[in-house]
């Protein structure tokens, strides 16, 4: 792809537009060609590590090697989720209606790419957009950009090399708010991974979007958990990839009777409880000004997180916690936080607990994800009913399954939908389902009108026809 600082939007798209027409009707047999070559391409050793360094360089937030296990997962856990799916022409078919349902692509997509995930997010709903024979522009973060170039350049490469156009796949280099406004406002649909300032932003365009939402994930531990394995998968979970991750643990709440007990655990696991002047000294460095998180230091390891609010935890130490105060506003350490930082609520009442979180969700986190350490299934079920999420994971380390994994069965993905709660057209891990149109082919069949019995027959047994 040529460099250019103009970054010309409306000749990107007129490239992209004629690939796309190019692959418009595709058998499936080529649309899986072209994912199986980038798909390889993305997850080749050396392409891996070129992706990770440059993402955790640039952005200077995350892990190396976190960042390498995660793209490789991605990339062969997406194609594994659409491996044998039909996307093309026909199907589905309902002989008994007369129905024939064709799927179609959308056109030219924008990917807006945050820098928490400025390689997974071009991985994962790029190749969702090939599988489903659309075109991708992206937008990636200023601070990332060359990552995010970097992977759409290797993507290129792969799709020349089996004779599909390059163009499917371009990336403005040289990003700016303005360009990505004016590409979300030429495109045919736009795809938009970040919070709610950008939300707005993106519906402004006028064009249809995917969205998601902030996340605020709360672990909830209550008696009946195998607790030294829940305070290492909250652990494992917390400081991957340096708590990047939308989907990272913001708090634990502890059920009292076991309170002190898991406390120690967590201790062991290598967390270490402020005292309340050095609670305030870490909220002062990652919020100074009361209310937006700190990038310089959001992402990053706790000697730098510490040495920001001058504070000493001891040495090995590989998360910091708090204890929760208030919900709102007024106490930043019950929202969202990207940091290795972690909030700890006491509960005794159950019932207590699922309103408490609510209110902590209404604050920040709506309609993203809950966790929770308990064997018993009455709770994760009430939990699932309750609470405004779109995930709920039981008895994992959460931000290692909610966007997939290989030990449960969440869609792959890096872009969380967090449904009508957080403004989102979707709550599902947004994935190759939510980038296609249909056509419902219909013709005559016998007619058959329901009798009333048939309808409202229940109703009538009860309360009768009057």
């Amino acid at each position: 792809m040529p460099q250019d600082h103009n970054d010309n939007i409306q000749e990107m798209y007129r490239r992209a537009k004629k690939a796309f027409e190019i692959v418009e009707y595709w058998p499936q047999e080529r649309v899986d060609e072209m994912c199986a070559a980038v798909g390889w391409e993305w997850q080749k050793d050396e392409n891996v590590k070129a992706m990770a360094k440059s993402a955790v360089e640039e952005g200077l937030i995350g892990v190396y090697e976190d960042k390498i296990n995660k793209i490789r997962s991605k990339v062969r856990g997406t194609i594994n989720d659409f491996k044998g799916v039909k996307t093309c022409g026909l199907v589905r078919e309902d002989k008994k209606r007369g129905l024939k349902i064709y799927a179609k692509p959308m056109g030219v997509v924008a990917n807006v790419v945050p820098m928490t995930n400025p390689e997974g997010t071009v991985c994962t709903i790029g190749l969702s957009l090939l599988k489903t024979r659309n075109a991708m522009i992206c937008s990636p973060h200023p601070r990332t950009k060359q990552c995010s170039y970097m992977a759409v350049e290797i993507a290129r490469k792969a799709l020349k090399k089996v004779g599909a156009p390059e163009d499917l796949f371009q990336c403005i280099q040289y990003p700016s708010n303005e360009k990505t406004q004016e590409l979300m406002k030429n495109v045919d649909f736009v795809m938009a991974t970040g919070g709610a300032a950008l939300i707005k932003v993106v519906y402004a365009a006028g064009k249809p979007a995917h969205t998601v939402g902030a996340g605020n994930v709360v672990s909830i531990v209550d008696e009946t958990a195998d607790l030294p394995v829940a305070a290492n998968k909250i652990m494992r979970s917390k400081t991957a990839n340096n708590s990047t991750s939308c989907s990272s643990e913001n708090a634990v709440a502890i059920y009292e009777p076991i309170y002190d007990q898991f406390m120690e655990l967590l201790k062991k696991e290598g967390g270490y409880l402020c005292t309340t002047e050095e609670r305030e000294k870490v909220r002062k460095a990652l919020w100074p000004d009361g209310k937006t998180i700190n990038r310089d230091i959001f992402g990053r390891s706790v000697p730098i997180i510490a040495e920001a609010a001058g504070i000493t935890p001891p040495p090995g130490t590989k998360f910091l916690m708090v204890i929760g105060e208030k919900i709102g506003p007024e106490d930043r350490f019950s929202g969202e936080k990207l940091s290795l930082v972690l909030t700890v609520w006491k509960w005794n009442d159950w019932n207590e607990m699922l309103n408490r979180l609510e209110k902590i969700l209404e604050f920040s986190g709506i309609g993203h994800s809950v966790s929770l350490h308990s064997n018993r299934t009455d709770r994760m079920e009430e939990l699932a009913i309750r609470a405004k999420v779109g995930r709920v994971e039981c008895n994992m380390p959460h931000c290692l399954v909610n966007t997939g994994s290989w030990y449960n069965g969440q869609i792959w993905t890096e872009s969380l939908g967090c449904g009508t709660w957080a403004g989102n057209m979707t709550s599902e891990n947004i994935n190759y389902r939510n980038f296609l149109n249909y056509t419902w082919l219909s013709v005559p069949v016998e007619e058959y009108i329901p009798p009333d019995e048939e309808l409202f027959g229940d109703y009538f047994k009860k309360w009768g026809r009057d």
